[in-house]
């Protein structure tokens, strides 16, 4: 199913052009109908424009979601950018964001929010990076400032108790 995709959307060209790691594969590739194409591999997700790609591990995927009558996965950065990405045909769209959802979760090993001080929360996430070690990552609505100290120590507090339970040090 995710082999049909993959060698449609993707020629020769293209393969060459994504920066696949030891025993990574592409798992579905779709072209979107502003041309660039997006492939999701086991590692990364790649998004090819005019003989570029570029590459995002998977850990810096914040979230997606896909509105199915318009085709369109808006997809989050944990670096607060965001992108979309327009499927002509719903099959594509279905199949990419069902794996695209696969492989974000799967780097998430567990999360917690912290409802924060004047409104907004933050997210702090154990997850595993492309070789397989576990970090912590915190990732905060827009407009909250981590470094408010209020804000600062419970967000502190959420990491280091998530931390100690992952038996990583602090």
């Amino acid at each position: 199913m995710a082999g049909f995709l993959s060698t449609r959307a993707l020629t020769d060209d293209d393969r060459r052009l994504l920066d696949l790691r030891r025993g990574d594969r592409v798992l579905v590739a779709a072209t979107l109908t502003d041309g660039r194409r997006v492939a999701a591999s086991r590692l990364a997700l790649h998004v090819l424009r005019d003989g570029e790609a570029a590459r995002t591990p998977w850990a810096d995927v914040d979230r997606g979601s896909l509105d199915p009558e318009t085709r369109t996965l808006a997809v989050r950065w944990v670096w607060g950018a965001s992108d979309t990405f327009v499927f002509g045909t719903d099959r594509q769209s279905v199949r990419f964001a069902q794996t695209f959802r696969e492989r974000v979760q799967s780097s998430v090993v567990h999360a917690t929010s912290v409802t924060l001080p004047g409104g907004g929360q933050a997210r702090v996430a154990l997850r595993r990076d492309e070789d397989g070690e576990l970090f912590t990552q915190v990732v905060a609505d827009e407009g909250v400032d981590l470094a408010r100290p209020e804000v600062a120590a419970l967000v502190d507090a959420a990491e280091s108790e998530l931390r100690a339970s992952a038996g990583l040090p602090a």
